[in-house]
């Protein structure tokens, strides 16, 4: 593998490519480390060392930002709402049929759409910039700090738009790095952004986890997690990979002398054909209830059963939900992005059938078995994966925020195995073996 990287550094073109994605890393780093004009950074420091956060959406979005999210820094919303962005537009595209014909004509249409994803991570960046400056107005963004609502000192209106127009403009910034990265450097740019901000809270999370330790001063813990997290490593890598081939044979065809078609294919089905969408969907559900009390400050019944058992990631309760609506999720997603009928007719029209299966209305209707039975294995792999480092490790001091939780596992494994196929697939064109001899 090093052997690999070296030669992948020797290729004029290749190097160049990888030398400009580190570049776009590390001016992407520096920018989550600039904090937005009206802040008081001693202060948000003091409420970072001091503050329970982490948890629920919040958390995710932290996550996602690099840690920029609470540091309130220029990157502070990060990739989020690119992300959140792009959800919607894939599930617009279901249901508004100007979309959907957008789609279909190709790589016009597909720019098309994403232009409509740059509007609207825009927009969200706005709705979202201003609801994290109300928040840390508030204190709320910090409960229990003692100056977490001196994290604002001039709370004028001036200043408040300043530091939303200066988080929109952070979003904006890190969507054209994403985009170049893409254009003119190696493997999908927002993939690799969401990448390096996830891996940039691990090395803190894991000696948070060492310092809270007791056990032989920590490292019977640490030691635990890092065990753990490999076990999770493998498990994600070997799911990720599992597929289901369903063998394709399309007829031989003669136009004039020559003879077109012949050649036996598959469609591939993964098991984790919904990838990290379920687990995004859930807990930002499961975040709304708690966000409502947060803002009504209602001591009311339902208000505190609320607090109790949704607001707690450890509640039975919001682990049982979280876990059903992870599995629901999975089996949408998977319904809304995969048109059995459609695959079926594509089939049908260039004479494509599945060895056993009549064409047309057949087909589509053993691809829909077949889906429903691997998304079953799938979606249950994704609720657990979420859960068990949560449920196992509680004893050590993990949360949700945990380094080696389903979210980020997730995401690292599929980035990872995603731009290494590239940089062998690269290497393959010009004689070299790749990764994997």
């Amino acid at each position: 593998m090093l052997t690999a990287f070296a030669r992948a550094f020797k290729t004029p073109d290749l190097r160049k490519k990888l030398l400009f994605t580190l570049g776009i890393i590390v001016v992407y780093r520096i920018g989550t480390n600039v904090p937005i004009p009206g802040v008081d950074y001693r202060n948000v420091q003091a409420c970072i060392d001091n503050a329970e956060t982490g948890q629920g959406l919040l958390g995710l979005v932290n996550m996602f930002s690099g840690g920029a999210l609470l540091q309130i820094t220029i990157f502070a919303l990060g990739i989020m709402p690119y992300i959140t962005a792009s959800i919607i537009l894939q599930l617009l595209t279901v249901v508004i049929p100007r979309l959907e014909a957008l789609k279909k004509e190709g790589q016009a249409g597909t720019a098309k759409i994403t232009q409509y994803t740059r509007y609207l991570t825009v927009a969200l960046a706005i709705l979202q910039g201003t609801g994290l400056v109300a928040t840390a107005r508030s204190g709320s963004l910090f409960p229990g700090c003692p100056v977490a609502g001196q994290i604002v000192p001039d709370q004028s209106i001036f200043v408040t738009m300043t530091m939303v127009i200066t988080m929109t403009a952070g979003t904006a910034a890190v969507m054209w790095l994403g985009e170049l990265i893409t254009d003119r450097g190696i493997g999908n740019g927002m993939s690799i952004l969401m990448f390096i901000s996830i891996a940039a809270t691990f090395p803190s999370a894991l000696w948070a986890i060492k310092e809270q330790g007791s056990l032989a001063d920590g490292w019977i813990e640490f030691g635990t997690v890092m065990i753990v997290g490999f076990v999770m490593v493998a498990l994600v890598v070997f799911v990720e990979q599992a597929q289901r081939r369903i063998p394709v044979q399309y007829a031989k065809r003669m136009i004039g002398r020559r003879s077109y078609g012949g050649t036996s294919t598959y469609i591939p089905l993964k098991v984790n054909q919904a990838g990290v969408i379920p687990v995004i969907f859930a807990s930002s559900l499961l975040y709304i209830p708690a966000l409502i009390v947060q803002f009504s400050n209602s001591q009311s019944g339902w208000a505190t059963w609320i607090t109790t058992n949704l607001a707690d990631t450890g509640a039975t309760p919001h682990i049982i939900l979280y876990f059903v609506l992870i599995v629901f999720f999975a089996f949408f997603y998977v319904a809304i992005t995969f048109n059995p009928e459609e695959v079926a007719d594509n089939m049908k029209k260039y004479g494509g059938f599945i060895p056993g299966i009549r064409a047309g209305r057949p087909t589509a209707e053993y691809l829909s078995f077949v889906l429903n039975r691997i998304t079953w294995p799938g979606s249950l792999y994704l609720g657990l994966i979420s859960l068990v480092p949560t449920m196992a490790l509680a004893g050590f001091g993990a949360n949700q925020n945990f380094p080696f939780g389903g979210t980020s596992i997730l995401i690292i494994v599929g980035v990872g195995l995603e731009t290494v196929k590239q940089i062998e697939s690269q290497l393959q064109q010009r004689n070299y073996e790749g990764f994997l001899r």
